[in-house]
């Protein structure tokens, strides 16, 4: 159970990765002059933090924190601190330890036109299990999409389907038995938290995410600016799980710090 002094020292300790958040430079503005802070449609400043993992606290994730759920023995091939992912089949390595409060950074990148792919947070034990036994491809929880920009141009292919109810740039949502209550802008289902910008970059190159778990709220940070999350997640426990889905993909520095 979370007390209230354990809740002090978890949002101090958050508080102090974003401090004097106005002085670390967006990725795309590094030796450019000041610019004005952009803005989130609702004429908020969008919360800008370039966190990179390092500091006290912080380890390296890598193949001895996973284990394979339901994907083939070389589907996730691990070679110096890089995580290639063929794709095939659908499916997840999970972490070995399960998590509540912490935050976590990564590099990705797609190596195919459309590519799907994605990190699960507080991913439910009970469908981990299911996965196990063959049943079902990919697990209940919070899910930090991880799209390629031509996702969107293929699905919409022939005019017949639109894109309307997924982003390329970050999406937030709950899968399975999970719940989140996102942030906007939502969705049209209202259940998945659209990005506030569109900061992802496209095939081969890395991006940066920096993920804050804390208290049942998911907050996600594309390449240095906060875009997308929610709050009220059910469960708020469990496994982070790495997917495969259909198409080459590439992590690497992962990065966690457990918080009180």
């Amino acid at each position: 159970m979370l007390t209230k002094s354990r809740y002090a020292i978890c949002t101090a300790i958050a508080s102090l990765c974003l401090l004097g958040i106005n002085q670390l430079p967006r990725l795309a503005d590094r030796g450019s002059a000041p610019q004005d802070k952009p803005q989130k449609a609702d004429g908020k400043p969008v919360t800008q933090a370039f966190i990179n993992g390092q500091g006290e606290g912080w380890r390296d994730m890598g193949e001895a924190d996973f284990v394979n759920v339901n994907c083939k023995p070389d589907t996730f091939a691990w070679r110096d601190g890089v995580a290639y992912c063929t794709g095939n089949p659908v499916g997840v390595i999970r972490s070995k330890t399960q998590y509540v409060n912490f935050e976590m950074t990564l590099q990705w990148r797609h190596m195919r036109n459309a590519g799907n792919s994605g990190v699960f947070v507080w991913a439910i034990p009970s469908s981990i299990k299911a996965l196990e036994a063959g049943k079902g491809r990919l697990p209940g929880g919070i899910e930090v999409q991880v799209l390629d920009l031509g996702y969107k141009t293929q699905y919409e292919r022939g005019g017949k389907r639109k894109a309307d109810w997924f982003t390329c740039h970050g999406d937030v949502f709950p899968v399975g038995a999970a719940k989140m209550k996102p942030f906007p802008p939502v969705a049209p289902n209202k259940t998945r938290s659209f990005p506030t910008k569109e900061l992802t970059l496209g095939i081969g190159q890395w991006n940066h995410y920096y993920i804050r778990a804390i208290n049942g709220e998911v907050r996600l940070w594309v390449n240095g600016e906060e875009v997308s999350g929610g709050t009220g997640c059910q469960p708020s426990k469990g496994f982070i799980c790495l997917e495969s889905e259909g198409s080459p993909v590439e992590f690497r520095n992962l990065r966690l710090r457990v918080l009180p």
